[in-house]
Formats: structure tokens, sequence, C-alpha cells
């Protein structure tokens, strides 16, 4: 079953440089089918759902760690094997000396229409990555990235509205 965020909710979740899973608020429990006790330390791909590509999760991945945020739409998967939609923004947390110590992830309703461009390019993404693994699914954004003129937050943010 497709779960839906209500439009004024924020999922929120601060994971370490490992991306194991330090805060989560209630709206993240409830949406994830999963009481605090089991999310916390756990690796957040704990929520991964098999139709993200793999080539987003490098990019969002290879983003944060230099330092700058991504947005990012991803699909998710519930304890119980529910999914849902999200429209994430990703910071790393810094210490005092401007080291990454983990990172901070909000997570607002997609827009339904942005949802019309992101599902068929992540099927498009999945099958090339099903033969050809992560460059393959890479090149398909980089691709369209190029096609369009825009980089990746731009289109993301672009299509959120």
């Amino acid at each position: 079953m497709l779960k839906n965020m209500k439009e004024n909710d924020f999922i929120v979740s601060k994971t370490d440089t490992k991306g194991r899973i330090t805060y989560v608020n209630k709206i993240f429990m409830k949406m994830a089918e999963f009481s605090e006790a089991e999310l916390l330390g756990k690796p957040h791909n704990i929520i991964r759902h098999q139709d993200m590509p793999k080539a987003v999760f490098k990019l969002l991945w290879d983003v944060v760690q230099n330092k700058e945020e991504i947005f990012a739409f991803v699909i998710n998967k519930t304890k119980n094997g529910n999914s849902y939609w999200v429209y994430a923004n990703i910071t790393p947390s810094y210490d005092k000396n401007g080291r990454i110590i983990g990172y901070y992830s909000v997570r607002r309703m997609p827009n339904p229409k942005a949802l019309d461009i992101v599902i068929p390019l992540y099927r498009s993404m999945l099958e090339a990555e099903r033969t050809g693994g992560i460059n393959a699914g890479t090149k398909i954004l980089t691709d369209l990235l190029h096609e369009k003129g825009v980089s990746y937050n731009e289109l993301i943010i672009s299509i959120q509205g």
C-alpha cells in the first residue's frame, strides 16, 4: 500500500557519518511504521525501497560528503511492507571545527506532478542498473540533466515547485 504524507508534515531524522540513525521525529516513526527503539542506531537504509535507483543514493552521498546539501525524491519502505514518497533535503551537520559529524534530513510531501516525472525516470534508471550497474543508472540521469541544461538540485527543486 502506498501511504501519503500530509501537506504540513515534516519527517526529520539525523544520522552519524556512517548513516546510522541518531534521531527520528514522531512523523518519521508513524510513516515508517517503526518504533524509536527499532530505528535508533540502525542504518538509515532500513527504509530503503527496492524501487530506488542506487545511482541516486550514490549521488546523494557524494554530494553531502562534499559538504553540500542535496534535494531528492525518495521512495521509502515501511516495516510492514508499505511505501511512501518524500521530497527530501539532506545537509551535513558539523562540529565546531567544521568537520562533518553527521547528516540531517527533512522530508516533505512531494508534488504529485513531480512524481509523474520522477517515477518513469527511476524506472529507466533501475532497468539500466539491472544490466549495467550504478554507472548505467547514473548515465540515464546525467544525460537528462545535460539535455535540460540543469544541475541535479536545479531539476529536483524546479519540479517540486
